[in-house]
C-alpha cells in the first residue's frame, strides 16, 4: 500500500492508468485527449472552499461531459445556515476547457446569469465570480486572491475495476485567501481565510459512494490540516489520506468515518462522528454545526449529498510526529452519485 508515483504520462495507449499510487505534487501528465473510454463518463472539476470562524464560501466549476455546472455556497456558522445555488448547462463535452494541470491555467465560464473566472499564473490564483439571483432578492459576487502556504499537497491516481476508468485528484490544503464577497449590498471580508482546492479529472463508473473529510487550520504551532477519504475505486496501491503540518506532508493509511445511526439504521449526520484508523494513527471526533444536504434525482441521474460542517478535535500520528487538532473547523461528507 501507498506506492509513490513517478513522473510521466498518466494514461497508456489504451486509456488505462500507467501507474496507480500517490504523490505530493501533480507529477503525472493528464490530457483529456488520452482518454479512451466513453466521452459521457469524463468528469472534470475545480472546487474551492474557504472558511472563517463566522462564515465561508464554496465555488465550483465542473464539466461532466453531458452537462456542465457552476455552483456557489454561502456558509453561515453563526446561524448554522447555508445557501447553495447552482446552474447547469447540458452537453458541454469539454467545452468549458478546464486546464490539464492545477499549477497554471485559466478557466473563464460565462452564461446569462453567471460569470466565473479562475485565473492562475503559477504564482497566485484570482477567483472572480458573479451570480444573478443568488437569493430571491440578491446577487452574489466575489473577488479573491489565493496563495499556497506550502508546496505539498495530496495527489492520487486511482483505477476502477472497469477498464479505461480512473480518477486523478489533487487536494491542496491550507490555501490562504484574501478578498471580499457580496450578497446583495452586504459585503463580507476574507482575511487570511484558509481553505482547500479539490482538483479532479477522470473517467468514472456510474454508481459510487465516497467519504471525504478536509480541514485547514492554523494555531500557535503553525498550519495544520488533513485530507481523509475512501469509498471508490481500487485503493490497494495508495489511499488519499494525508496530514499536513506547515511545509511537511505525512502519508497515512486507512480511515473510517463512524457516523451515528438511528434505530432504523439511518444516518444521523448532525450528531458527533468518530473518525479513526485501524492502526490508531487517526483518532478524532467531529462535532457537526449543520448538514449542507442536497438531493437530486432526475431519471438516471441521482446525487445524494451530505456535506457536514463542524469542528475536529483529536490527533493524527504520522511516524513520530503527533499533530493535534483542537476545535478545528472543517467538513466531512458522505456522497452517493449515480452520474
Amino acid at each position: 500500500m501507498n506506492k509513490e508515483l513517478s513522473k510521466g504520462r498518466l494514461l497508456d495507449a489504451e486509456g488505462n492508468l500507467k501507474e496507480a499510487g500517490f504523490a505530493y505534487s501533480l507529477i503525472k501528465d493528464y490530457s483529456r485527449k488520452d482518454i479512451k473510454g466513453l466521452i459521457t463518463r469524463i468528469k472534470e472539476w475545480d472546487y474551492y472552499c474557504f472558511l472563517t470562524n463566522e462564515y465561508g464560501i464554496a465555488l465550483t466549476i465542473d464539466d461532466n461531459s453531458y452537462m456542465s455546472m457552476v455552483s456557489v455556497s454561502f456558509l453561515d456558522f453563526r446561524y448554522r445556515t447555508y445557501i447553495t445555488k447552482s446552474l447547469i448547462k447540458p452537453f458541454s463535452f469539454g467545452k468549458v476547457k478546464l486546464p490539464s494541470t492545477s499549477t497554471v491555467g485559466n478557466i473563464v465560464f460565462e452564461g446569462k446569469k453567471f460569470s466565473f473566472s479562475f485565473l492562475n499564473d503559477g504564482k497566485e490564483r484570482k477567483l472572480k465570480c458573479s451570480f444573478k439571483n443568488f437569493t430571491k432578492h440578491s446577487d452574489f459576487s466575489c473577488d479573491l486572491i489565493v496563495h499556497q502556504s506550502s508546496d505539498k499537497s495530496m495527489v492520487i491516481a486511482t483505477p476502477f475495476a472497469k477498464k479505461k476508468h480512473f480518477y486523478y485528484n489533487q487536494k491542496i490544503n491550507n490555501l490562504v485567501c484574501n478578498g471580499t464577497f457580496k450578497i446583495g449590498e452586504r459585503e463580507y471580508k476574507l482575511e487570511n481565510a484558509l481553505g482547500v482546492l479539490d482538483w479532479g479529472r477522470g473517467t468514472w463508473t456510474y454508481n459510487n459512494t465516497w467519504y471525504w473529510g478536509s480541514c485547514s487550520f492554523k494555531d500557535k504551532e503553525g498550519y495544520k490540516g488533513f485530507n481523509l477519504g475512501y469509498g471508490f475505486g481500487d485503493t490497494s496501491n495508495a489511499t488519499e489520506n494525508m496530514a499536513f503540518f506547515n511545509d511537511k506532508a505525512y502519508k497515512l493509511n486507512d480511515v473510517k468515518f463512524l457516523i451515528p445511526k438511528n434505530e432504523k439504521g439511518e444516518y444521523i449526520y448532525t450528531k458527533t462522528w468518530r473518525i479513526v484508523s485501524e492502526d490508531n494513527s487517526i483518532n478524532m471526533e467531529f462535532a457537526p454545526l449543520f448538514d449542507r444536504h442536497d438531493d437530486t434525482n432526475v431519471i438516471v441521474l441521482c446525487s445524494l449529498q451530505h456535506q457536514v460542517y463542524g469542528y475536529f478535535t483529536g490527533t493524527i500520528k504520522a511516524g513520530r510526529k503527533i499533530i493535534k487538532f483542537d476545535h478545528a473547523l472543517g467538513f466531512a461528507e458522505r456522497v452517493t452519485n449515480k452520474w
